[in-house]
């Protein structure tokens, strides 16, 4: 799993992080923005769910600085075909690592950014995959509407209405899309810019408490 590159079908770099056998959420795929690896989500990842087992994947795309889940055009649209090519590897990656860890039970994906908008990526293209989302500052992977029922899938979406990387309603389109397709969304919008707050930590909290139950 150590190899890297922009190919649609390049193998992820992961990194696992046993759980402690007593957490009351599932397990955690931690999904990194732009320019990020598989060490930028963990310390969120345990401070959102302690205790839960974390599965913290790179992107198979590099950047001048890191990496990325997908690939954008230069004017920052979502290449459409190729997320949809990425997101199929990447949940046969996902499966394979849970069965492999003896994960029991769909996984949570937590997206920041670009790795948001992998995490939606998945929840259209492969429902039953993850258990549900917690989506900080996504947009829409795809133009069309979603082809799978959700049925009931638990997604949180945070939007930073002062984020300059992001247009005016991207995250409430996505968030509209996905009950369209029957998942069940809590949508928040931040007095926030791109970068993660600790406002955004505690509504995925109380998101995840309610989760749990």
């Amino acid at each position: 799993m150590d190899d890297v590159g922009d190919r649609p079908g390049a193998a992820h770099v992961s990194r696992f992080v046993a759980g402690s056998g007593t957490a009351a959420t599932p397990a955690l795929v931690l999904l990194h923005g732009t320019d990020g690896d598989e060490e930028q989500l963990l310390p969120l990842g345990a401070e959102l769910a302690p205790g839960s087992a974390r599965l913290s994947i790179r992107g198979a795309v590099e950047t001048e600085s890191g990496f990325a889940f997908l690939r954008r055009f230069p004017d920052r649209r979502v290449d459409e075909v190729d997320v949809a090519r990425r997101a199929r590897v990447l949940a046969d990656f996902v499966e394979a690592s849970c069965a492999e860890h003896g994960l029991a039970g769909p996984p949570l994906a937590v997206g920041f950014s670009n790795g948001a908008i992998m995490a939606a990526a998945l929840l259209m293209t492969r429902p039953g995959l993850l258990a549900g989302g917690i989506l900080f500052r996504p947009l829409s992977p795809f133009t069309g509407e979603v082809g799978q029922r959700l049925d009931r899938t638990p997604v949180l979406v945070v939007d930073g209405v002062r984020d300059a990387r992001r247009s005016l309603g991207d995250g409430r389109r996505l968030a509209e899309r996905l009950r369209r397709a029957g998942a069940a969304v809590t949508h928040h919008v931040l007095p926030a810019g791109h970068a993660l707050t600790p406002r955004d930590v505690e509504i995925a909290h109380t998101w995840l408490a309610a989760f749990a139950r």
